[in-house]
């Protein structure tokens, strides 16, 4: 028998330890493949684009963002551009798609002097204004993300802007080498907002952002950041891409990507900036982060030995497809557009879009064929950035289930057999196809270097693509914030144009700027209730003039330590308190319940119904009705100023106040401070109420005492104020001090309490009431 225990014994501990080996496989397997959700994205591109709703205008409406050589960069125009192409050193494109505002920068913004902002390579700077709008859009102060475990990981392969000056000037001495460097493309981001995840620069080329999600999204899965910023940035601070690919003859001759056209003729070189913030899809739901879009999975792979250098690899793209797809665990007809590379190449070109027909265009209905696209053709080939630019476009497109049309492609390139495979080329705009299923796209770029890398996109899951909000009545805040007068001018003038055509709801946008927002020198908050008020209020702040529900200010260089919040005694109740609040704060209503459930135990009357005034109105005159009463409605409004952003560096509470108090501190569970008020309370109904009263005289504590003298039935029971003394004592003694008062032309007022708080009266019930606060620990 021992031996069939031992074996049984054994049996057990093994099958119990095989299941938790199989929970721990399972749970590391869903942690490798768990989607990751975009939170937020920002960009700047070609065409005035700044905002991802804006690059979103220009596809959707077929916009063609390409111009004319910058003026302000020191290039030398008249000798650089060659119609022939022939003389080196010359360009036979004099267009292209620039960020014509890249040398614009608000150094002072960001704490960095003028010689470093010089010495700071435009994509550095860049980098850093549309990080602040990410975060920003993302619903996060950028304050708050100081010492998280956040990564950045930034796409940039321009690295030209030292090369500029034949030796680097004596005023930017010092700061030339990190304003230039490589590394500190990532590693300013991570310096400036204090973000301590991995930070790493990548140079894959044209590739280069689309890698650096890649890794991003490696780094969220394997647990090295909780957050991370990925992205590109290509600013051309010298003229020498377009020499070079003019020797090349790989440059389209008007400066546009014509992509799988049979006109296509080149490259159209661009420059942009684009920034996603990403997190695991779970973390996003935890944190309560708006989901923009999931990303269900990439691959990164190389050409290795091909055919050539720089030229396109078709087995090496089929390959990398196939890898994204797997890691994303869905299959190619799933996937119903296709965010291409599509430079406008007649080499590659071609040979993509024969990879994809291998991939996506088999095995799906030919009556639904996967739609293809390219943005370039739009922007540019926008080069570091030119993935972001493709996953920013589809995560909009889904968003708004639309696929936009493709620019410039008068007939399909002719070298491609369309034929082979259910792909078609997306000419004009169409609506997401795929039916009632889950939107996915797919984006490819590769680099000049061989580096190939693909991502599989899906739409925010249904619950996570708006955010739900409770609609709000009554007067709301709308806070705003800046470095300066006229930026905070220019804000309100943005949000005036957001909001004048927004459907969010009032409170949603208070709310996002009251909590979501750094809390920056230059302030103005509008009060209103309605829309128009709003932006009435807004127009008053863009244009600098005064407004009757509009607060601004500049807040002071050393700041008070914060907000105090202080908590009254009794005599601040009155019938019916609070619940026009019950009905219009959820926060506020769901405050007041953890009261009334904390209450429950000690009482014998409803919360609820006190504050909603459906029972007597005499009950709120019973001390031990108010106080508790009181308690919970400070403690609650206290939670309400909390969720608007008002955080306190210190309470204080007066007389049965401190009880509130000591709750919002922490010092008391909420548990506790129900026990405390309510057993107080009733103690004091029981031995104290009816022998006493209180009295409010306007006036010193000096004069009080003079009216005292003699007296040993009324005393001094808390000094509010220079000219505002509370008096308490028995009933007779009151009315006699009180009329003497009025004659000497004091105004008195009686508060509604029928005992003395505060004398010595109270020392009856103190043996009593340190026995019943025994059990509770602070």
């Amino acid at each position: 028998m021992d031996d069939v225990h031992k074996l049984r014994h054994y049996l057990t501990r093994v099958t119990a330890e095989l299941k938790e080996t199989r929970a721990q496989l399972r749970a590391a397997e869903s942690a490798a493949a768990e989607p990751v959700a975009i939170v937020g994205m920002s960009c700047r591109y070609p065409g005035g684009v700044a905002s991802p709703e804006a690059l979103w205008e220009l596809v959707e409406g077929g916009g063609d963002a390409i111009s004319g050589f910058p003026v302000d960069r020191g290039w030398d125009l008249a000798e650089l551009v060659d119609p022939d192409g022939e003389r080196p050193g010359t360009s036979y494109t004099a267009e292209g798609g620039f960020l014509h505002t890249a040398g614009e920068f608000d150094a002072s913004f960001f704490g960095i002097s003028p010689r470093e902002a010089l010495a700071m390579d435009p994509q550095q700077r860049l980098l850093l204004e549309t990080s602040w709008e990410l975060f920003e859009r993302a619903g996060i102060d950028p304050a708050s993300l100081r010492s998280s475990r956040t990564g950045v990981f930034i796409g940039a392969s321009f690295h030209d802007y030292g090369s500029r000056l034949p030796a680097i000037p004596e005023e930017v001495e010092g700061h030339a080498m990190t304003g230039v460097a490589g590394s500190v493309v990532s590693g300013r981001i991570a310096y400036t907002y204090g973000l301590t995840g991995p930070a790493l620069t990548v140079d894959t080329a044209c590739s280069s952002s689309l890698v650096a999600l890649h890794l991003g999204v490696r780094a969220l899965r394997d647990g090295e950041c909780g957050m991370a910023v990925v992205g590109g940035v290509a600013v051309m601070s010298t003229p020498d891409l377009f020499t070079e690919f003019s020797r090349q003859r790989g440059l389209a001759r008007d400066g546009r990507c014509k992509a799988f056209s049979a006109a296509a003729d080149g490259m159209g070189a661009a420059e942009g900036v684009g920034l996603l913030l990403v997190e695991r899809l779970s973390d996003a739901r935890r944190n309560g982060h708006q989901v923009l879009g999931v990303i269900r999975g990439s691959a990164v792979n190389q050409d290795g030995a091909s055919n050539g250098l720089t030229a396109p690899n078709g087995p090496a793209q089929r390959r990398v497809i196939q890898d994204a797809l797997a890691d994303a665990r869905v299959t190619p007809s799933e996937v119903d557009v296709i965010e291409a590379h599509g430079t406008g190449t007649a080499l590659g070109d071609p040979i993509e879009a024969q990879a994809l027909l291998a991939t996506y265009g088999r095995d799906r209905p030919a009556e639904r064929p996967a739609l293809l696209g390219s943005v370039k053709s739009n922007l540019g080939h926008t080069q570091a950035a030119a993935g972001m630019a493709g996953v920013i476009k589809m995560v909009m497109a889904m968003r708004h289930g639309v696929v936009p049309r493709t620019l410039h492609v008068d007939e399909p390139t002719p070298h491609v057999d369309w034929a082979s495979g259910a792909v078609e080329l997306a000419t004009e705009n169409a609506p997401w196809p795929g039916g009632e299923r889950a939107h996915r796209a797919a984006v490819s770029s590769f680099g000049v270097s061989g580096t190939n890398a693909h991502v599989i996109l899906e739409a925010a899951p249904t619950a996570d693509a708006t955010s739900p909000s409770t609609p709000t009545e009554g007067v709301l805040p709308w806070v705003l914030s800046a470095r300066s007068e006229t930026a905070l001018r220019a804000q309100a003038a943005q949000l005036l144009t957001f909001a004048a055509t927004s459907d969010r709801p009032l409170a949603d946008i208070g709310w996002t700027l009251a909590r979501h927002r750094a809390a920056l020198e230059h302030r103005a908050v509008v009060v209103a209730a309605d829309r128009d008020t709003f932006l009435a209020g807004l127009d008053a702040i863009a244009t600098g003039e005064p407004a009757p529900h509009v607060v601004s200010g500049v807040a002071p260089e050393e700041p008070p330590s914060g907000a105090v919040f202080v908590f009254p005694g009794q005599g601040s109740q009155w019938v019916g308190m609070a619940a026009e609040l019950l009905n219009s704060s959820t926060v506020f209503a769901e405050s007041i319940d953890r009261c009334a459930q904390a209450l429950a135990p000690h009482i014998d009357w409803d919360l609820l119904d006190v504050l909603r005034a459906t029972g007597d109105d005499a009950t709120l005159e019973r001390v031990d009705v108010v106080q508790p009463a009181l308690w919970a409605v400070m403690v609650s409004l206290a939670q309400t100023w909390r969720s608007y952003g008002i955080e306190p560096s210190a309470v204080i509470g007066h007389s049965q106040g401190e009880i509130a108090a000591a709750c919002v501190a922490g010092v008391l569970t909420l548990e506790d401070g129900a026990r405390l008020v309510a057993l107080r309370s009733r103690l004091i109904a029981q031995e104290l109420a009816g022998h006493g009263g209180m009295v409010s005289l306007a006036t010193s504590a000096d004069q009080t005492h003079t009216l005292l003298t003699g007296r040993d039935d009324v005393w001094i029971a808390a000094v509010n104020g220079p000219t505002s003394t509370v008096i308490a004592g028995t009933p007779t003694g009151l009315a006699e001090v009180a009329a003497a008062a009025e004659t000497a032309g004091l105004r008195t007022r009686t508060i509604p309490v029928d005992y003395a708080s505060h004398t010595p009266h109270v020392d009856r019930i103190r043996d009593q009431l340190l026995q019943l606060a025994a059990p509770i620990t602070p």
